[in-house]
């Protein structure tokens, strides 16, 4: 049982509670008796209108599923329903014209377009890395990757063959993205002696060669003829460096189990080491100790000799937690503290040590915090966001609107009245975002019982996903985000089907997104070749309206659909094997995001998003008869063998068939058969539970 200390009637961990005390206002020299008793008081005025807010949610749900019991067998008529959503403020009214006010952005958000990150933070490794992707060699990411149309490199040693065509596309892409004045860079003789056909875009040296910028971005030559790859290149070029992951968000939501406070306080000290700029992790890789720590600062010299520095590290967000979840490190009236407001506390207070210039290398270099805000639903939450952000800068004693927020379009109520939800944080927004995933997980929950959902892979060609994703894109313009904040789209989720990617994420550039997510540095890397090809602030200035608000609100029911029994058992099967082979690494061994192998043994990067629509997609099915419970267990205890077979090599796996009653196979089936009742079909109440289960059991 946890043991608490109490400060200002906050019950806290007592581990928690000091390194707030020591390690977060320590360094800021905050009155720690002030700082408990601002929180207290915020609590007093906050956790109730949290509490509020998800009671109006559940009215909400619970007037919809009525709504469609009482429609039950009747063609669905969209104007009535659209009425209907009216009348129960589900639907809000439109604002008038505005454009966003937010001040005192970083460029990495305003006025530069390229890929973004998302990394759990929990892993101090991985987060590194991550912080790290700034730059990325482009010579690492096409000789280890599928993207060149060669053979593999061969094992034992560098491949001088696959580097020779490592080299040349290289080449070829330095012809496309900084074409010479004349030739191309194939028969150049002396890299002393460039001479682009932009002259502008030759910017200056590194220690290492040349600089490049285009599209904002910018590319660095390493000459090193000494180096393995340098003294096979005519030129002495040992790579060519990409300016690449610009911004990185650091999650402490879907991509981690983090369910107490021993979890919280490794989330909130790796998020003060990356903000103090001595975040370090040593591991042992090719029988050696590798240490590995934040990246300095890019020095150049331009052509009249004086120095500039370009940063070295990805500019951080933090993704605090949605409304919905309580923790335990925390204790308030009684009842576990709300955790939103929680991560709301801690991470602007950490954030506060960059805004007073106290880490070694700083972050936002416009005294700003970076907050991405998950799962809120609709305006009236994001008004509650931006008056907890608010009351937590009050407290901290920051400037009005220096915390920052990314909303996340993800949930069916926020897409409907959109423009509403940028209006009520129009001086503090610097980001939306959309994602197949959780959006479809709120899409089945909100229409539970309208009828039987059509395939997940029909839902991506339906024409609800189709005007949810134009319209993110056209509301954000028409509200003023373009080059005052970042317009995003969802994750590239094969991290090792590269070659697909570049074929396939452009088209985010074209649909108008100025950055769009990607699983590993590697990734980052190739996705910042789209935006040397395509002027992604030219494109948004080209695009069409917003699509219409009916087609957003179009249900993706599979009506008249007479489903194969081959085709039912093919849906269910993908379905379950992807659920648990997710649900086992999160409840036994608490990670939250990993490559978990596909029904096809295909990896993809996966976070609790996949069970959301898995599992709200098996419940539907299961509420309408389109299968039986007998099927979803033939199914999961199927699919169980599967991933114990994918699995096999892990020797911290316990089998899923040799535990049934265990709490990994227990959540999978809680997530399905109390599929219809969770709140908006979210995952975390039920995985909590099981995974401290799971903790508490050894």
């Amino acid at each position: 049982m946890t043991q608490y200390v109490t400060r200002a009637g906050i019950e806290a961990d007592p581990k928690l509670a000091d390194f707030i005390e020591t390690e977060v206002l320590g360094p800021l020299s905050r009155d720690v008796d002030g700082f408990w008793k601002g929180f207290a008081a915020l609590l007093e005025e906050f956790a109730p209108r949290n509490a509020a807010l998800l009671a109006k949610r559940e009215d909400l749900q619970a007037k919809i599923d009525a709504w469609h019991g009482e429609h039950a067998g009747k063609p669905h008529d969209g104007g009535a329903y659209r009425a209907f959503l009216q009348e129960i403020g589900y639907l809000v009214p439109e604002p008038g014209d505005f454009i966003i006010g937010t001040r005192n952005v970083d460029p990495e958000i305003a006025t530069m377009a390229g890929p973004q990150l998302v990394v759990p933070i929990l892993n101090a490794r991985f987060l590194l890395n991550a912080a790290n992707a700034r730059w990325g060699s482009l010579y690492d990411a096409l000789y280890g990757t599928d993207v060149l149309d060669a053979p593999p490199a061969k094992p034992g040693g560098y491949d001088k063959e696959r580097g020779a065509a490592v080299i040349a596309e290289g080449r070829r892409l330095l012809d496309e993205i900084v074409p010479l004045a004349s030739g191309d860079w194939s028969d150049l003789a002396d890299l002393d002696a460039i001479e682009l056909a932009d002259p502008a875009q030759h910017i200056g040296r590194t220690d290492r060669g040349p600089l490049f910028r285009h599209n904002g971005l910018h590319i660095e030559l390493v000459g090193d003829p000494d180096s393995q790859v340098g003294k096979t290149d005519r030129l002495g070029i040992a790579d060519i460096v990409f300016e690449a992951a610009l911004t990185t968000i650091a999650d402490c939501e879907d991509s981690v189990a983090a369910v107490d406070a021993e979890d919280k306080l490794v989330a909130y000290r790796n998020w003060l080491g990356i903000m103090r700029g001595d975040l370090s992790e040593s591991f042992e890789k090719g029988g050696r100790t590798v240490t590995r720590e934040l990246a300095s600062d890019v020095v150049w010299t331009d052509e009249k000799g004086a120095q500039h520095s370009l940063p070295g590290r990805s500019l951080m967000f933090v993704r605090n937690v949605g409304h919905l979840m309580t923790n335990p490190a925390m204790r308030w009236d009684g009842k576990e503290i709300p955790e939103g407001i929680m991560d709301a506390v801690v991470t602007s207070a950490i954030g506060a040590q960059d805004v007073a210039k106290l880490g070694r290398h700083g972050n936002s270099r416009c005294g700003s915090i970076y907050i991405v805000k998950p799962k809120m639903h609709g305006p009236e939450e994001c008004a509650f966001t931006n008056d907890l952000f608010d009351a937590v800068e009050d407290l901290l004693g920051l400037e009005r609107h220096t915390i920052k927020v990314g909303v996340m379009d993800e949930e069916r109520r926020t897409s409907a009245n959109l423009a509403a939800c940028i209006h009520a944080v129009k001086d503090r927004i610097v980001f939306i975002n959309t994602g197949f995933l959780d959006r479809t997980g709120d899409e089945i929950h909100t229409s539970m019982w309208a009828g039987p959902m059509m395939r997940k892979g029909a839902m991506k060609n339906s024409a609800w996903l189709k005007a949810y994703e134009a319209r993110n894109v056209g509301i954000g313009l028409k509200c003023g985000l373009s080059g005052r904040a970042q317009i995003g789209k969802g994750m590239w989720a094969a991290p090792d089907l590269m070659g697909q990617m570049m074929i396939e994420k452009i088209g985010h550039l074209r649909a108008g997104a100025n950055t769009a997510w990607v699983p590993s540095p590697t990734a980052a890397t190739l996705h910042a070749i789209h935006y040397h090809r395509e002027d992604v602030f030219e494109i948004q200035k080209g695009l069409p309206a917003a699509a219409k608000l009916d087609e957003l609100l179009t249900i993706p029911l599979a009506d008249g659909t007479n489903w194969s029994q081959d085709e039912i058992r093919e849906e269910l099967d993908n379905n379950c094997q992807g659920l648990l082979g997710y649900v086992v690494r999160w409840i036994d061994q608490g990670v939250g995001c990993s490559k978990v192998p596909d029904i096809n043994d295909v990896g993809l990067m996966e976070d609790r998003a996949t069970l959301r629509i898995s599992s709200q997609h098996i419940a539907n099915w299961l509420l309408h008869g389109v299968i039986s419970e007998e099927q979803v267990m033939d199914s999961l205890r199927r699919m169980a063998a599967k991933v114990d077979g994918q699995n096999a090599g892990d020797p911290f796996y316990r089998p899923l068939l040799e535990n049934e009653d265990g709490p990994a196979f227990s959540a999978a089936k809680d997530l399905i058969f109390k599929g219809v009742e969770q709140p908006s079909g979210y995952t975390e109440p039920l995985l909590h539970a099981w995974r401290r289960k799971a903790k508490a059991s050894g």
